[in-house]
C-alpha cells in the first residue's frame, strides 16, 4: 500500500505544479479577460488535460524567450532590414482620407505600402484559379515560388509535379513552402519524390518531437504564388482537388483568388522570401533576379497585408476593424468561419447601429460543425440590430470584405481567433471601384438568390440548438 500512496502523492504534486504554472501564465500573459477566464475554467474542469490543452493552444509564446529566439528573431531581423528598402511616402496614392488612414495603418504594421499601376484579375473558383496558375507556371523562365497551407495528393498535385519536372530541366528554379499540419500527408516518400527532381521544398513549423509543443498551434495559412517576380497570386485557394471536383457532401469548394501583375507583386514575393528563409535557413533571396523592378501593368492600386504570431500587431484584425470603421454606406462580408472576437464584433455593431447596411454571406453547410455552431451563437444579436445574414447553398471558402463598394480585401484571413492571433496570413486590399464592381455584382447575386435568416424565426430556434451553440461558443478561442 505504500507505493500507491507515494504515487498518489507524486501525482498530486505534479498536478499542483502544472496547475499553478498554468494559472500564473494566464494571469501574467492573458491578453483578454474573457479568454483568460475560459482557460481558467478549462484548467479547473479538466485535471491534467486542462493545463495540457492550455499549453498546446493557449500559451502566448511571443512572451517566452525560447519562442522569441528560435521562432521569431530572424523574421524580425528581416523586417528591420526590410525597413530600409521599403517605398517612400509618395507611394500613398489613395483618393480619400479614410482610405489613406487604412493604407497608413497597414504600412505601419506590415511595412507594405499601397502600389499603383497593377493589373488585377478576379478568379472566381478553383478551375479559373488553377488554369491561370498553370499558365503562368508553364511560362516561367527563372523561378516558381509557391506557398500553400494545403498541398494535397490528387490531380492538381500530379500536374504540379509534371510541370516542375519539365521546368527544372529547362533551368527554372522551383521552391515550395507548405504547412506541416495542413499538408500532413506531404512527407516521407512523397516529398522525397519532389526533392529528387530538384524541387526545394520545406515545411513551415515542422512537426518534430523537440519543438512540437511550441509550434503545433501556429500554422502557415497563406496561399500565394510568385512566378519570375512579375506575376503573383494570392487568395484563399489551396492545392486540393476539392476545388475542381466533388469529393464529399460539401460538393466542389468555391473560393476567390487574385492574379496580380505589377508593382504589388514585389510585396507578395517578400512574404514568400521571408518565410522561405525562415523555413529553409538558406540565404535571403533579395537580389535583382528575384525582386525585379515591376513596371506599370494596369490602373489598380493594391496593398498587401500580412500577419502572424511573430507580428508586433494583429495586422489582419486591425485591417478588418479599420475597414469596418471607415464604412459610410455598406459593408459586405463573405467568410466560412465568421467567429469574430469582441473587438471586431463591436465594430460591426457600431457600424450597423450607425445606419451602415451590412450583409454577411456564409455557407449553409460547413466542414466544421464546431465552427458552424460557434458562428450561429453570434447571429441573434446581429440580426436584432439589422445585420443581414445570408446562407449560400454551396460551400464557399472565400474570405472577402467590401466597404462602400470602393475598397475590398481578398486573402487567407478568416474572421476568427485563429487567423487574428495564431496563423500566418496574407490578404490583398484593392483600392479600385472598377475592379470591385465585378466582385460586388457576384456578391449581390448571392445575396438575392439565397436564404436570408429571419430574426423572429431564428430567435425561436430550439433550446437544444441554443445549448449546442453555447458550448461551441465556449470553445471558439480554439477555432
Amino acid at each position: 500500500m505504500l507505493i500507491p500512496n507515494k504515487m498518489n502523492t507524486l501525482l498530486l504534486i505534479i498536478y499542483l505544479i502544472v496547475t499553478i504554472w498554468a494559472f500564473g501564465s494566464i494571469v501574467l500573459h492573458g491578453s483578454r479577460p474573457t479568454k483568460s477566464l475560459s482557460w481558467l475554467l478549462t484548467i479547473l474542469a479538466i485535471p491534467f488535460g486542462g493545463p495540457l490543452l492550455y499549453y498546446l493552444f493557449g500559451v502566448n509564446r511571443r512572451k517566452f524567450r525560447f519562442f522569441r529566439l528560435r521562432q521569431s528573431e530572424k523574421r524580425k531581423l528581416y523586417d528591420e532590414n526590410y525597413k530600409s528598402i521599403t517605398t517612400n511616402e509618395e507611394d500613398f496614392k489613395i483618393n480619400t482620407n479614410e482610405h489613406s488612414k487604412l493604407a497608413r495603418l497597414i504600412k505601419n504594421t506590415t511595412y507594405f505600402s499601397p502600389y499603383a499601376g497593377n493589373n488585377v484579375t478576379i478568379l472566381d473558383n478553383g478551375l479559373e484559379t488553377f488554369d491561370a496558375i498553370f499558365e503562368a507556371v508553364e511560362n516561367a523562365k527563372k523561378f516558381i515560388h509557391l506557398q500553400y497551407y494545403i498541398f494535397e495528393k490528387g490531380e492538381l498535385f500530379d500536374r504540379f509535379y509534371e510541370i516542375f519536372e519539365r521546368k527544372i530541366k529547362e533551368g527554372v528554379e522551383v521552391r515550395l513552402i507548405y504547412d506541416s499540419v495542413g499538408s500532413f500527408a506531404f512527407r516521407g516518400k512523397i516529398i522525397k519524390r519532389f526533392k529528387t527532381i530538384g524541387v526545394k521544398a520545406y515545411p513551415m513549423m515542422p512537426l518534430r518531437f523537440g519543438s512540437l509543443l511550441f509550434t503545433l498551434n501556429y500554422r502557415n495559412h497563406r496561399k500565394i504564388a510568385v512566378i519570375d517576380g512579375t506575376t503573383g497570386f494570392i487568395g484563399g485557394v489551396n492545392v486540393t482537388d476539392k476545388y475542381i471536383k466533388k469529393q464529399t457532401h460539401l460538393g466542389v469548394w468555391k473560393d476567390i483568388h487574385l492574379k496580380i501583375e505589377g508593382p504589388a507583386v514585389d510585396s507578395i514575393h517578400r512574404i514568400f522570401i521571408k518565410d522561405y528563409h525562415f523555413a529553409s535557413n538558406e540565404d535571403l533571396l533579395i537580389t535583382e533576379k528575384y525582386l525585379p523592378k515591376n513596371e506599370t501593368k494596369g490602373d489598380t492600386t493594391v496593398q498587401i497585408v500580412t500577419s502572424g504570431p511573430d507580428s508586433k500587431q494583429p495586422a489582419v484584425m486591425q485591417q478588418y476593424v479599420a475597414m469596418i470603421n471607415s464604412a459610410k454606406k455598406s459593408i459586405s462580408i463573405a467568410n466560412p468561419y465568421f467567429i469574430p472576437g469582441t473587438t471586431v464584433l463591436q465594430a460591426i455593431k457600431i457600424a450597423a447601429l450607425s445606419g451602415v447596411k451590412i450583409n454577411i454571406l456564409i455557407p449553409k453547410i460547413s466542414d466544421s460543425l464546431m465552427a458552424k455552431y460557434s458562428m450561429f451563437s453570434r447571429f441573434e444579436e446581429l440580426l436584432a440590430i439589422g445585420v443581414n445574414i445570408i446562407m449560400r447553398k454551396d460551400f464557399s471558402h472565400s474570405k472577402l470584405i467590401i466597404v462602400d463598394n470602393e475598397i475590398a480585401s481578398i486573402g487567407s484571413g478568416n474572421f476568427d481567433y485563429r487567423s487574428f492571433e495564431h496563423n500566418f496570413e496574407a490578404n490583398a486590399v484593392i483600392y479600385d471601384e472598377n475592379v470591385i464592381k465585378t466582385i460586388c455584382k457576384e456578391f449581390n447575386d448571392f445575396i438575392n438568390n439565397n436564404e436570408r435568416l429571419d430574426y423572429e424565426r431564428f430567435k425561436n430556434r430550439s433550446i437544444i440548438q441554443k445549448f449546442i451553440e453555447g458550448l461551441a461558443k465556449f470553445f471558439s478561442p480554439l477555432l
